[in-house]
């Protein structure tokens, strides 16, 4: 279900809040079984056929984590693990890897093309957080319920954020709207909801119709100049106000629920080095990368070398982690020698002018979203060409999409500091009303798309 649909805005959500709030006026017991049944349903909307990948997947990792807790037998965690990656492998990655051996001489595997779960890449790394730290000791076992929450809570089931059980368990425990502050955190999720649609339907479906002509040329041949542009700097603001955006109503979502989920952003186009930039990019998955992967390849405790190389590794397997393709694997191994160069830079004591590390990340993140879009190498390098001035110059530039998101992304707040600001009025309420009504009426008069990270 879309988080930017009809049946979503104006059926699941009003309902389930409904039923929440009767829930826990009336009957407090049963609030986490609601969540994790209207969570399944959520799910389930999308393709009835993967609820019962979930529910195993929920029921398996759980029942394993108890065995363990009982046992401290660690083969149990590694099998554990080492399934969930296994399935993420089958349903991702199986025809990928199935079409590069079909590239060596004599080599002939038939492709599965099984249809890919929706947020398996998401859950499947909720499980590996919760259970490395059950094995590492720093967490506890928690009933069914409360992990099948965990797990499927429907705000970050299919997009994140990448939450750690630390941040949220605890928060199932409590009574949301018997708080002194429910009213202000129901509000201000209220808010964040219509901040994060706006983002979505105003901004990052608009530049949509930029992005998605120009790569689909690039496919087929070259692109003018003009066109090479628009394209990329048009998608490099596309995928800041659509994530962004689904992660603020995700967070917003969560907040009328009673919980408090993670920031994901913090302006990361205005980062002065690309080590910055991964610290206000998607930092959910930053963090889980360093602390799950980076790490655990050695970091930076056993010299240069081996820093360098378990970067590259993390970052290379962070690109495969977007998507089954070479061209998301080679956008990862930009970024993994990117990271390497900053490093060998600071090692090196040398300093840069803020404004000129600026210039730099932000040209090397746009030229890398290439790749990152392009469904082929031979697409990027067609862009590329284009970028580079090696194609015909072209005319009808659109920039005024490009011009008013740049300064969204580059001057204006997070959202979460937006909505943070303000203080009750009854002129906010109905301006928010009108900005909703106004947004329903968007998405009905416009072509709707699907937030990209949805697809991984």
């Amino acid at each position: 279900m879309l988080f930017n649909s009809y049946a979503f805005l104006l059926v699941f959500l009003p309902a389930a809040l409904a039923l929440h709030a009767l829930v826990e006026r009336f009957q407090p017991s049963w609030r986490l079984p609601l969540l994790l049944v209207l969570s399944i349903l959520f799910y389930g909307y999308w393709d009835w056929r993967f609820i019962p990948l979930i529910i195993l997947s929920i029921v398996i990792n759980w029942a394993i984590a108890t065995l363990f807790a009982s046992t401290r037998r660690e083969s149990l965690i590694v099998i554990a693990i080492t399934a969930n990656l296994f399935v993420l492998a089958l349903f991702k990655y199986a025809d990928f890897f199935a079409g590069l051996a079909n590239m060596l001489p004599g080599v002939s595997i038939p492709m599965l093309s099984l249809a890919l779960p929706l947020g398996i890449s998401f859950f499947t790394f909720h499980h590996v957080m919760y259970l490395t730290d059950l094995r590492a000791g720093k967490t506890k076992p928690f009933d069914l319920v409360r992990y099948g929450l965990y797990i499927a809570f429907f705000p970050q089931v299919l997009a994140g954020p990448l939450v750690r059980w630390s941040e949220i368990m605890h928060q199932f425990d409590e009574r949301p709207y018997q708080r002194s502050d429910a009213a202000e955190r129901f509000a201000r999720g209220i808010m964040l909801l219509i901040v994060g649609l706006a983002k979505k339907v105003l901004i990052g479906d608009q530049l949509a119709v930029n992005v998605n002509p120009v790569f689909a040329a690039a496919e087929l041949g070259s692109v003018t100049v003009a066109q090479a542009w628009q394209g990329t700097l048009s998608f490099t603001f596309q995928i800041y106000f659509d994530f962004s955006g689904y992660t603020d109503m995700a967070l917003g979502i969560a907040l009328m629920f009673g919980v408090v989920l993670p920031q994901n952003f913090d302006t990361p186009y205005r980062a002065l080095s690309l080590q910055d930039f991964w610290r206000r990019w998607h930092m959910t998955l930053s963090r889980f990368l360093r602390d799950y992967l980076y790490i655990a390849l050695g970091g930076n405790r056993h010299g240069l070398a081996l820093q360098l190389l378990a970067l590259f590794a993390t970052m290379t397997l962070g690109g495969l982690w977007h998507g089954a393709g070479m061209t998301f694997v080679a956008w990862g191994v930009a970024h993994g020698v990117g990271l390497g160069v900053c490093v060998l830079w600071r090692r090196a004591g040398l300093s840069m002018h803020p404004i000129i590390g600026w210039f730099l990340t932000f040209l090397f993140v746009v030229l890398t979203w290439v790749l990152f879009r392009a469904e082929s190498f031979q697409g990027a390098l067609n862009i590329y060409e284009g970028l580079l001035g090696l194609a015909p110059l072209g005319s009808g530039f659109k920039w005024r999409a490009i011009a008013w998101a740049a300064v969204f992304a580059m001057i204006g707040p997070t959202a979460w500091a937006l909505v943070h600001k303000p203080q009750p009025h009854p002129l906010l309420a109905v301006a928010l009303a009108v900005m909703f009504i106004v947004l329903l009426l968007k998405i009905g008069d416009s072509e709707s798309y699907e937030f990209i990270y949805f697809q991984f």
